[in-house]
């Protein structure tokens, strides 16, 4: 992975469905809530899209928000949450998951929020790896 590399992108050994299942466990596992994954794929269709399967799982960690949310100041970092990872299939057929390298955007936030979102990007990364494999 480049570390400045803004979205990062890789194949997942699972189906959509079943990448979307391990994630959430290996969050869950690291003390992460799933407040929502949103099935675009159906949302689209009510629209008549016909599009592949797309999902996002939001992942949150109060350890992480709190610090982000708790100074007037930082709360403007909020656009940043929840974390979020995105599992789709491509016209290979193949599964991939991308997030973002949330560290590479930690730069110009104050000080306690640059490390707030850095660990929660750290942390976000380790359980996608956990399901993937090397990342």
């Amino acid at each position: 992975m480049n570390a400045n590399q803004l979205i990062i992108e890789h194949v997942s050994p699972f189906d959509v469905a079943t990448t979307v299942e391990k994630l959430i466990e290996a969050a869950a596992d690291k003390d992460w809530q799933n407040p929502a994954v949103h099935n675009l794929q159906q949302s689209l269709a009510k629209s008549g899209k016909d599009v592949k399967p797309v999902q996002v799982i939001e992942i949150c960690k109060a350890d992480y928000s709190g610090k982000m949310l708790e100074k007037n100041h930082e709360r403007i970092s909020s656009i940043l949450m929840p974390c979020r990872i995105s599992v789709y299939e491509k016209e290979d057929g193949k599964t991939y998951v991308t997030l973002l390298n949330m560290g590479a955007m930690a730069v110009d936030l104050p000080v306690d929020t640059a490390k707030a979102v850095q660990g929660a990007s750290d942390e976000t990364f380790e359980i996608v790896q956990s399901v993937i494999g090397t990342f």
